[in-house]
């Protein structure tokens, strides 16, 4: 059994889905993990991640449309702004998504869909750099 881990920083631009596979794959492809779990997880209350479809940009465009309707930023809303109107909204996103993700390893590569790909989901405007670490266990 080995175990490898990993921390990434995901620099973000603005808020909305930021991929971030292929860095995953080409990390898991300098590990010797031929068959194992890999877990991801983003250090952050105002950020989440996602595995979702990367062939269709109009699917980020319309999950992040409607993160704004569920979640908005409306100041009258929120007791909690201490970074601003967009920061409670923040955690509420990040409350309704998730910050791990669990994802089967087999012939050393991640076992995703065809369409899948990993991402940052930002909830916040500001740009920030974001901690995920990956920690992978198998043999």
């Amino acid at each position: 059994m080995k175990q490898a881990l990993q921390h990434l920083t995901v620099a973000t631009r603005t808020r909305g889905l930021h991929e971030f596979t292929a860095e995953i794959d080409n990390w898991i492809d300098r590990q010797d993990v031929r068959t194992g779990i890999l877990t991801v997880f983003c250090r952050h209350t105002s950020a989440s991640l996602l595995i979702q479809e990367n062939a269709d940009p109009d699917v980020r465009t319309d999950l992040e449309r409607f993160f704004e309707t569920i979640a908005p930023e409306s100041p009258e809303r929120y007791v909690h702004d201490a970074e601003g109107p967009d920061d409670m909204p923040a955690h509420l996103r990040t409350a309704l998504t998730t910050v791990q993700l669990s994802i089967p390893v087999e012939a050393g590569r991640m076992v995703l869909g065809t369409w899948q790909g990993i991402y940052l989901f930002e909830h916040r405007r500001a740009q920030h750099r974001r901690e995920v670490v990956l920690h992978l266990i198998g043999e």
